[in-house]
């Protein structure tokens, strides 16, 4: 029934260098890379490191430049009150309060070029010929806060709301929009873009300056925007790009009529074809993610879909420098991988052709750029390792890594080995998890084993390496790890990924079943400490789990997991998503199965086994009632229970601090009802 194969060993054994194991304040210790561009000729990569002091829970940053030929590093240093914002064919950027700065000599040297800049402004970009900067800030439109609607109340802090829309993600809408504003160089005039609209560019919560961008010209900008407000804005996932002509002062709906996500807007190098990512849905968040091409000489009438026949979702992509491929990544088989597709000259009898050219077990986290025709720097993780460069051959995929930031840490600790497993599910279909075993593993040995429930509920369970669920931290503590690919999860195919919907506990959750009793037929698993964790969806599969495991497992623990599906709908705040997922509100006659069926609260009574429940208080996508509801439901049943609240955290875990007692509670939990 079960096809176990080993994809990779990362297993160092113990060994006079690597005698240590990983804990939290190691984790918390690791350098974090960050991609800061390249240079136009392609030969330096820009990259800085952070590392966060717990105590204080201040960041550190260092900026360096390397040679991709030679893996030469050089340290640079910030300019004092500048920031470096862009690198392009005609020098260095910087803005420093409200002055725009340039170098001619990588940083050097800077001349002043602008006194004119908004002390406010935002993901400054200078326009390709040098004359023009557009940068985003926020614009009061509608007034919401009581001190705005009676000015001789200052001290107010009440809000008045007559529509949706009236929080997000971890913040209450005061009435301000993220604008688009260019300004001329010459003479310091702005204009708002958007015209006073009530709504947002960058896309709220996580956009950034990747959601308006200007052409080779710089004639004009394209820029992301969903021209929705209130019920519309809280019901709809329908972004649109939108064409702003500098000269005619003219704005043109460029994707009308596609009525899913359009994001990651990107020129080919000419200028002469615009590409960007696009789904068909409104509502579906998690929708396959095309490539669309366009020639801009057509708008609106040549778009193409150049993936629209693969199997899969595009997560980012790049142009190549000449204009004829597009690089991209994308989830398969447990893993994010590069791919590449050809483009030709024009999107006339275009036969797109993709090609997937690197394999292994890592993550491609992104394309930074392209140093010549055959090779591309990337940022990559796996299960062992936080995200460092690398150089890709793109004809044969090897890769060499460019930083080693965290080195000196990992070849001091006993790693872990990591494989893919695969059985089967209980409809026949063929069911992959990973599985991370202690870096001391020792077959002969009986082992406590957590089942990982993964978030999304549509997100890939890849070779991803996080801060907080990190499954190298959890192996060194003694634990095997199980994290089943169940249904929902990209990589394994678009109705793969797709089923989940309105089927949150219904296949889905077999699917965590069917991969843990696999596994719990090794001789090396202690059948009898079984535990079962996760957050967001993984919570809800926590919570669920415990009304139907039929005693498998000893512990659980639920992180931001929606524990009543009535009540989670009336208080969420992004509806398309609840509509899509589970099918509507629960006054929808007939009401969706889900309410009854897949809700976790209407199966408390079968609840016997301890649980721990963490909850952010300023989690407005999985709010703070889920939390409260699961563990006042547990304590009035007598369970062994724990609440982990963090006050002033949203979904995730943001504050150091707060991380390391998460972790430490964590463990601290398992400690008492696994080991």
């Amino acid at each position: 029934m079960k096809n176990t194969f080993l994809l990779v060993a990362l297993f160092i054994a113990g060994s006079a260098i690597a005698q240590t194991k990983m804990t939290p304040e190691l984790l918390w210790s690791l350098k974090r890379v960050g991609a800061d561009g390249m240079s136009p000729d392609g030969k330096t990569v820009y990259y800085s490191t952070a590392q966060t002091d717990v105590k204080t829970e201040k960041r550190s940053l260092k900026y360096y430049k390397l040679n991709v030929a030679y893996d030469a590093r050089t340290e640079w240093q910030m300019p004092e009150g500048k920031t470096v914002i862009q690198r392009d064919k005609n020098g260095w950027y910087a803005v420093g309060g409200n002055k725009l700065y340039k170098s001619i000599n990588e940083g050097k040297n800077w001349e002043q070029i602008s006194d004119h800049l908004d002390e406010e402004a935002d993901n400054v970009q200078v326009s390709p010929d040098g004359e023009w900067i557009a940068y985003s800030k926020d614009v009061a439109v509608r007034p919401m806060n009581g001190s705005d609607i009676y000015t001789d109340l200052p001290k107010t802090t009440a809000k008045v709301y007559t529509d949706l829309a009236y929080r997000h993600w971890d913040v209450w809408e005061e009435g301000a929009f993220s604008h688009v504003f260019i300004m001329k160089l010459d003479d310091g005039k702005t204009m708002d873009i958007m015209k006073g609209e009530p709504y947002d560019c960058p896309q709220k919560p996580f956009g950034e300056k990747e959601d308006f961008i200007w052409s080779p010209d710089s004639k004009e900008i394209v820029y992301v925007c969903k021209k929705k407000f209130g019920k519309e804005y809280a019901l709809s996932t329908n972004t649109d790009l939108y064409l702003y002509d500098l000269h005619k002062k003219s704005t043109t709906n460029i994707t009308v009529g596609m009525m899913g996500y359009d994001t990651q807007p990107a020129f080919s190098p000419d200028g002469k074809r615009l590409a960007w990512t696009s789904m068909a849905h409104d509502g579906y968040e998690a929708d396959k993610s095309d490539i669309y091409i366009m020639d801009m000489g057509r708008p609106g009438v040549s778009k193409l879909n150049i993936t629209d026949s693969w199997d899969g979702t595009v997560e980012s992509f790049a142009w190549d420098k000449w204009g004829t491929n597009i690089y991209f990544t994308a989830a398969t088989q447990g893993a994010i991988q590069l791919f590449d597709v050809n483009t030709g000259s024009s999107t006339t009898n275009l036969k797109p052709s993709i090609h997937q050219f690197s394999n292994g077990v890592f993550d491609v986290n992104g394309i930074v750029g392209q140093p010549d025709r055959t090779h591309l720097v990337i940022s990559r993780s796996d299960m062992n390792h936080a995200p460092e460069l690398y150089v890709v051959d793109i004809t044969n995929g090897k890769m060499i890594a460019l930083t080693h930031e965290n080195d000196d840490v990992y070849n001091t600790i006993q790693l872990s080995k990591v494989e893919l497993r695969k059985t089967f599910a209980t409809d026949g279909q063929k069911l992959a998890s990973w599985i991370i075993y202690p870096p001391d593993f020792d077959p002969n040995k009986k082992y406590p084993t957590l089942l990982y429930c993964q978030g999304g509920p549509q997100s890939a369970l890849s070779q991803f390496y996080s801060f907080r669920w990190n499954f190298q931290l959890m192996a060194a503590q003694g634990y095997i790890i199980v994290a089943p690919n169940r249904r929902g999860m990209p990589g394994w195919g678009v109705n793969w990924n797709a089923v989940i919907s309105k089927d949150w506990g219904g296949q889905p959750i077999q699917d965590y079943l069917s991969a843990i009793d696999d596994m719990a037929n090794e001789p090396y698993v202690d059948k009898n400490r079984l535990g079962c964790i996760g957050a967001s969806y993984g919570g809800y599969s926590v919570y669920m789990l415990a009304g139907m495991h039929n005693n498998r497992f000893k512990t659980f623990i639920a992180h931001d997991g929606l524990f009543d599906l009535k009540s989670w709908y009336g208080t969420t705040e992004e509806l398309w998503f609840a509509n899509w997922d589970i099918g509507g509100p629960y006054w929808k006659k007939p009401q969706p199965e889900s309410y009854q069926k897949f809700n976790p609260s209407n199966f408390v009574d079968k609840w016997n086994t301890p649980i721990m429940i963490i909850q952010g208080g300023i989690d407005y996508r999985v709010p703070v009632e889920q939390g409260l509801e699961a563990f006042q439901a547990a304590q009035l049943r007598g369970i062994k229970s724990k609440l982990l609240y963090l006050p002033n955290e949203n979904h995730w875990v943001l504050h150091a601090q707060n991380a390391l007692v998460w972790q430490r509670e964590f463990f601290k939990w398992l400690d008492e009802t696994l080991k």
